[in-house]
Order: structure tokens, then sequence, then C-alpha cells
């Protein structure tokens, strides 16, 4: 009898488990960590030689590491538009970052189809924690009104440029962080108090719901500042510093500005560590929670490395060999550092050349939770080079466009790249094209030698754009 009760105890207790797991087995959860300017090199499976990373190298040796995967451009706000819509930046809603009052940046429109919202119609749940940037709190652009059940971090990358600001915000409150007021550096480090609730939503999940945790963090964006502990003291007095001088915090000091470093390589070293600390407690807290085995984990970065507050990616050789940084549409600005873990699924130390970028994450998530992506996206699913079952569609060609610095355009087709400056002077001016195969650093424009490829480039940018009233381009302003 007594057997029999406790057979009856386990089918009671261990069959909702059982199938939470098998639910869970077909759909995972997603975790989409996305850095902030941080460049291909500056990871060490990339090559990074004076800054440790051994959690981020860890996801690579854990999974399928992507050698050429790109951005949505090489700047803040468009990249995530891209990454969020599915749609490359000719046809994305928001295209350059567009400041708007009191605080925010141009939001999303109601109209714009996002993962978030997709996912969560399809039953996952979701949240995010970090830099948002695409519609203020209330706006139509809010988190919260774009998929989103939960969101903690800096609504406006603006006031993402102090590392110790006076408010972050909890879904639509306010949370005003006392210690910092008027910019006053303290111990609230508003990195730090993101990743801690991002683990509690982790420690939160019960499995028996599929989840997206969008993770966009603020590191190593500039301003350069870290909290002075052993991460910190660890690079201190390890290289020659050149101090950069800036906008200091105290009661005049200005929300956009970056601060003053006497030890500023030093301080990049640490905010790398730091994202590879944060990346590792992640991992382990996935493990605690029992939710490892059923979890994708996606690493890249917006774009590619800043020069501003004293930064020096040369030194750091950030972009690892590629030309150009942020703002660049050249391979050192929009290629990134992708690394992809599914334990089970994604076989370990595998490497991928497969050519893709941030709008194939909508088709490719859908897919994987058995939600139905929109028609007329850019990007294509690449769960068959995942998994390594079915055939794997190829982009005919990925573009680009930048709307700062006179305007840009970079067009990639098989190992072909073209690029266009000073498109708000002539939009069907000059291509510079290169051949990524013989020459990955861009340094050989071979335009003269195969002016029929560049003359066939240019015809796709100018078939790629589409026009913006929002966000015009070329003559079109």
């Amino acid at each position: 009898m007594a057997r029999l009760l406790l057979n009856v105890l386990l089918l009671v207790f261990v069959c909702p488990v059982t199938k939470a797991q098998n639910r869970a087995a077909n759909r995972p959860n997603i975790i989409f960590i996305l850095a902030d300017d941080l460049g291909y090199g500056d990871v060490g499976v990339n090559g990074q030689k004076l800054i440790k990373t051994p959690n981020i190298d860890r996801l690579a040796r854990e999974g399928m590491q992507f050698t050429q995967f790109y951005a949505g451009t090489s700047v803040c706000a468009p990249s995530r538009s891209s990454l969020m819509t599915g749609k490359h930046t000719g046809h994305t809603y928001i295209r350059g970052n567009k400041e708007v009052k009191p605080e925010g940046q141009q939001p999303i429109a109601d109209s714009v189809v996002t993962v978030a919202e997709l996912l969560k119609k399809g039953g996952y749940t979701t949240a995010a924690f970090g830099k948002w940037g695409l519609g203020p709190v209330g706006s139509e652009g809010d988190p919260l009104k774009q998929g989103f059940d939960r969101f903690y971090g800096y609504n406006c990358q603006a006031l993402a440029h102090r590392y110790y600001p006076d408010h972050l915000w909890d879904n639509e409150r306010e949370v005003v962080l006392d210690a910092n007021e008027h910019l006053q550096k303290t111990n609230e480090y508003a990195p730090d108090l993101i990743h801690k609730q991002a683990l509690d939503f982790v420690n939160s999940q019960t499995g028996q719901q599929p989840f997206f945790l969008f993770l966009p963090y603020t590191l190593p964006h500039a301003e350069l500042l870290v909290p002075d502990d052993s991460l910190f003291t660890h690079y201190k007095g390890k290289f020659d510093e050149k101090p950069f001088k800036g906008a200091d915090y105290g009661p005049d000091a200005k929300t956009g500005g970056y601060t003053s470093q006497a030890y500023p390589k030093a301080t990049f070293a640490a905010m790398v560590a730091r994202l590879d600390l944060y990346v590792g407690q992640l991992l382990e807290t996935l493990k605690a929670s029992g939710l490892d085995q059923n979890t994708l984990i996606i690493f890249s970065s917006d774009n590619g490395p800043h020069t501003e507050g004293g930064a020096d990616p040369a030194f750091f050789n950030s972009g690892g060999g590629l030309r150009g940084v942020k703002r660049d549409l050249y391979e050192g600005g929009i290629r990134e550092p992708f690394f992809v873990r599914w334990p089970g699924v994604v076989k370990p130390n595998s490497t991928s050349d497969h050519i893709g970028a941030f709008w194939d994450l909508l088709p490719t998530f859908t897919e994987l939770a058995g939600v139905k992506a929109p028609s007329h996206i850019d990007g294509l699913s690449f769960v068959p080079t995942l998994t390594g079952k079915g055939i794997q569609k190829k982009h005919d060609y990925l573009y680009w466009e930048f709307h700062e610095g006179g305007g840009r355009q970079a067009v990639r087709q098989n190992n072909w790249k073209a690029v266009r400056l000073q498109v708000d002077k002539d939009p069907n001016g000059p291509i510079e094209l290169y051949d990524l195969s013989k020459d990955l650093s861009e340094r050989h424009n071979v335009a003269a030698q195969y002016p029929d490829k560049a003359r066939q480039l240019g015809q796709l940018m100018n078939k790629a754009h589409t026009r913006s009233a929002l966000f015009p381009f070329g003559k079109e302003q």
C-alpha cells in the first residue's frame, strides 16, 4: 500500500515536470546577449591577446562560432531595429540615431512587428535588460508595447553614456538612484544593477513556459568607467596610459558626456572582463536553475569598436585585423563576434562560415518557437546551420546603410564587397570594390579592374534602399 501511494505521488509530481520538459525540448529558451561596441577581435577566441575572456570563449568552445556574421549596421539604434524586425537598414523602420525629448530615441511604430511580439504571441515569456534606444517610455516604441513583458535598464541610449546615471527604468516606473543624484559616482554602477535583474529573471523561470531573454548590455561602450575592484586592479599598471580629459561627474555634469579617465586602456580591458564575468554568471545561473540544457544562447555585438572616451581600438587590435571601426561600413564596423551555444543540438567546438546578419535572427527564433514569421522580411532562418539538418538557404546579397558622416552604403555578395561613401552628395557616386577572399582587410580597391561587378553591386545598393520619411537618404533629404 505504501509503495502504491509513493508511485501515485511520483506520478502527481513528476508528470507535470516531464510534460514541461517535453514542451521545452521542442521549444528552447532563447537568450540573446548583445554587447555594445565590442569589436570582432576583442574576445580571446578571435585573437585577443591583452584581455582575458574565458566565459565568452567557453560559449564558442561549447557551441558554434560564426566567422562571417554581421550586425544590422555600424551604430546602435538602427542595428537594434534590424535585429528586432528582421529587415536590413534599407527597409527597417529605424535607420539612424534620432533623439526625441525629453528622453529617448525615435520610437518604432505600432505597425512594426518585432521578434518579441511574435514570440510572446507564441507563448514565450519575454524580457529585456540593458539598453533599449527604440522609443521612450509610454511611446509606441516602449519595449512593453513592442512585445516585452518586462524591461529594466536604460530606455535612452544617450543616458546610457553614463555608467552612474541618476535613474533607470523598471517597466514604466522610473527607478531613482538616489546615491547617483546629479551624476555622482557611487557604488550604484548601472551595469551591475541591470545584470542582477537579469539573473533574478532567470532564477524566476520554472521551465514550464519557454522564455526569450534579450540582454543588450552597455559594456564596453564609452564612457570608460568601472568600479575600482579586482577586475580593474588586475589590468591597472599593465599598459602605457595616456589620460583622457572628459566631462566629469558632479552637479554640472551632462547626461551624454564621457568622464575623464586616467587609465583608459586598463579600464577598457576591465569593462570587457566584466562583460565576460556577466556571461559566466549567466551560465552558472542557468545550470543551477536546471535550464541550461534547453537554452539557446547567442552572443554578439551591435557594431564595431568605438574610439570615444579615450578608447584605443588599434592598441587592442579590437577589429581583429579588419578595416574600420564603429560608424564604418568596412568589415571592422559591422562584422561581429557571433557564438551560438545549445547543448545537445549545436555541435560543440564547431565553426561555420555561413554569411548572415542581424535580420536573420527573427526568422531563426520564430522557426525554433514554432511561430510563423511575417512575409516581407529580409532575414533567412539559419536553423539548418545550427542543427545540421535540412538545406540552408543563402542570401543573394547583404545590404547596409549608415546615415551619418555624409551617408554610406555597403553590399556583400558572395566574396565581393562594395562600399559607397558621401551618398548625401552623390547617391550614384563611385564604388569601392573589394574581394574578401583575397583582401579581408579591404586595402585594395579593385573597382577599376572589375568595373562591371562594381556597377552591378552599385545597382543592388539602389535596389535595396527604400525611401523613409523619417530617415531620408542621399538626395531625398
